[in-house]
């Protein structure tokens, strides 16, 4: 029994080779990123041209590792968007997220069963097909948002918190379909009840943790730090290392925790990311100089947008609070004195500097972002192509019903699009509810497509002395609207966006094949069936025109609102507020 790995230098043809793959996943990414905004698509297809279905020009060891990276890779992508994740657009457009999941949830399962006629499949195996394309693939979702920097506007909020629900149901059929071939022939409750319950806790217990034991200990611990200025608890907090350190904590515990627990660990890396979001933007930080600084609190910008300091030169603002601030960090002695400060003074009047090196997304971009973006995340992409079996998904009889099915499986998650398209009221009924609006001085209704933010504006006060100007008159009467879409950008992309599958689909394809479900004799084969070869060409073709057509739909968006400083109307409106 070998106690250590001998060491053997690769042979020249294998360095030529994976480097060739690295380089051509990351300039093949590069190039269609710059052109269509599907940059993952070239990678698919590297995958499958270098693995196992194409060339085999990489063996079997290095393709695993490449799986088992990939899926590291994908982990911190969808952790990434968590750190994206706004919080007001999460809650206002909540209920449209979790109609927008059914939706696309639903649909897919009950136009699966044509297969039964299609490809002659028992009502078993077509759920099992369907179970296959209900999910939304992550890193296509997170990918897609980043690329056309849609990830912080309302739209990527509501498609990437649906997909994250897809997922969590797409994992719940694993469980299922797992326990269906075989010898099985009942579905145990706990099968199908514990992902659900633990996901749902996991839904609801972080949250109760971050109000009740995180923010908590969050301002005790700034309390510590405001008392002892300069001393070892402040320098070690505001330290990007710390930071760093902290934040891989809870991504790990929180995924760990998921895996254990039987819920999807994907859905723990978006809860991880959204905590630290959170945890970023919602709680006081102090500075080096003691005081206490809320990230994203509105009653300071609203203050600040009716003050008369915005309206200032931006170098004479500057100088006011570099002026302003010694005067207010330090003591009154040493600055009407002229005592020259100590170099810890100086040290401690520099709020911005911890700030800016500790939030989440800083620490992502220092130690994670070029890990993911050149290795990682193309990894991920490649790793699907060597799951494809494409020499056998092009013959005659699959390839025409692998088609068709498709072509269901498209209208199946465009479907979901149709939640946001504003319904054209009757002049009328449109007249009644801005009435309504008028008289109960509400600054919007709720809509089943999402609500808008509440108008930072409040109900003008009894007449006093004071005459407002007009623009001030203005701004206090009348709620700021945010301007309406134009056409059906908006729904197009977000549909098209749910279109893409991925890993969880090919997860629960493959095991539906595995455990004999696809087989006619409930028994498994070594050639793979017709039924499995066309849920994986389903799976295919849509996570190869998913990206394609909302890269050029975001190429056609972006055309679209460079034309707006010329006054053409916003494309997107509402659905690309942050």
């Amino acid at each position: 029994m070998n106690t250590s790995l001998p060491y053997h230098d690769p042979g020249i043809v294998t360095i030529l080779i994976q480097t060739s793959f690295i380089f051509l996943l990351n300039i093949v990414n590069s190039v269609l990123d710059h052109t269509l905004y599907c940059g993952l698509l070239g990678q698919v297809l590297i995958g499958i041209a270098w693995g196992t279905p194409g060339a085999k020009w990489i063996p079997l060891h290095a393709e695993e590792v490449i799986v088992q990276l990939g899926y590291i890779g994908l982990v911190l992508l969808v952790y990434e968007g968590g750190l994206s994740t706004s919080f007001k657009s999460l809650k206002a457009n909540f209920f449209l997220s979790i109609v927008v999941a059914i939706t696309g949830i639903t649909l897919p399962i009950a136009l699966s069963f044509p297969l039964q006629g299609l490809a002659g499949a028992s009502p078993l195996q077509a759920f099992a097909a369907g179970a296959a394309l209900c999910s939304t693939s992550l890193g296509t979702t997170f990918t897609i948002l980043s690329t056309s920097g849609l990830a912080a506007t309302r739209l990527g909020v509501v498609l990437s918190s649906a997909a994250m629900m897809d997922d969590v149901v797409g994992l719940v059929m694993v469980q299922v379909i797992s326990n269906l071939g075989g010898s099985a022939t009942t579905i145990a409750p706990a099968t199908i009840i514990r992902p659900i319950l633990v996901s749902l806790a996991f839904a609801a217990m972080v949250p109760l943790a971050c109000r009740f034991i995180l923010k908590p200990a969050t301002l005790l611990c700034n309390r510590h730090r405001e008392r002892h200025l300069g001393g070892m608890a402040e320098r070690v907090f505001c330290l990007r290392h710390t930071a760093f350190i902290l934040h891989s904590a809870v991504l790990l515990a929180l995924v760990t925790g998921a895996s254990y627990a039987g819920t999807s660990n994907l859905f723990a890396a978006y809860i991880a990311g959204a905590v630290v979001s959170w945890w970023d933007d919602e709680l006081p930080h102090p500075s080096h100089g003691g005081r206490t600084a809320m990230a994203a609190d509105p009653t300071p910008s609203e203050n600040q947008t009716t003050s008369p300091e915005p309206t200032m030169p931006p170098q004479r603002a500057q100088q006011s609070d570099d002026s302003v601030r010694p005067q207010q960090d330090s003591e009154p002695e040493t600055a009407q004195s002229g005592k020259r400060e100590t170099e810890g003074e100086k040290q401690r009047r520099r709020p911005s500097t911890p700030r800016k090196l500790t939030t989440g997304a800083q620490v992502y971009a220092a130690y994670y972002h070029q890990a993911v973006a050149r290795i990682l995340k193309p990894f991920f992409f490649a790793s699907i192509g060597f799951s494809i079996p494409i020499r056998r998904l092009f013959a005659g009889r699959i390839l025409w019903r692998g088609i068709v099915y498709t072509i269901l499986m498209i209208i199946a998650k465009m479907a979901c699009g149709l939640w946001l398209v504003r319904i054209p009221w009757p002049a009328l009924i449109r007249n009644n509810l801005r009435s309504v609006k008028l008289k109960s001085r509400l600054p919007s209704l709720p809509h089943l497509w999402g609500k808008r933010e509440k108008s930072t504006t409040t109900t003008p006060p009894p007449p006093t002395p004071v005459v407002p100007s007009p623009q001030s008159a203005t701004s206090l009467s009348v709620p700021p609207i945010p301007p309406k879409p134009l056409s059906l950008y908006p729904p197009a992309i977000l549909s098209l966006a749910m279109v893409a599958r991925g890993e969880i689909g090919f997860l629960v394809s493959g095991l539906a094949e595995s455990k004999g479900v696809f087989s006619p004799t409930s028994l498994p084969q070594d050639a793979p069936t017709d039924i499995f070869l066309i849920t994986t060409l389903a799976i295919f073709l849509c996570t190869l025109i998913s990206p394609l057509c909302v890269g050029l739909l975001v190429r056609r968006v972006k055309r679209l609102e460079g034309r707006r400083d010329r006054g053409a109307t916003s494309v997107l409106g509402v659905w690309g507020v942050e």
